[in-house]
């Protein structure tokens, strides 16, 4: 029988795992796939109280959408800045994101 606690914890590592990588990465598309745990992390958590306490409404499911949503615009914008660094510079390294400041 699975409850809520296995996918909190479940959630709660991605998360870990997410911050650190994010906390760590000296590559940005590396960053970006940390940001993305993060966000998958978050879905887990949103769809696990949903189902588990909020059995009648779907509110859980609907947040996750939007989360899905913004996740791919983010992925969308983001590897084009380091698509964009990388033709510039020749490297996606995180050194080179103070190129964008004025």
């Amino acid at each position: 029988m699975i409850c809520l606690n296995h996918f909190l914890v479940l959630g709660s590592c991605l998360f870990c795992i997410g911050l650190y990588g994010l906390l760590t990465a000296d590559n940005t598309v590396r960053a970006l796939m940390c940001l993305e745990l993060l966000f998958n992390a978050v879905n887990i958590n949103l769809l696990a109280f949903s189902s588990f306490l909020d059995t009648a409404e779907s509110r859980g499911e609907l947040f996750v959408l939007f989360v899905i949503t913004i996740a791919a615009a983010e992925a969308a914008i983001g590897l084009s800045i380091v698509l964009a660094i990388h033709r510039a510079r020749g490297s996606s390294q995180l050194s080179f994101l103070s190129l964008l400041r004025w």
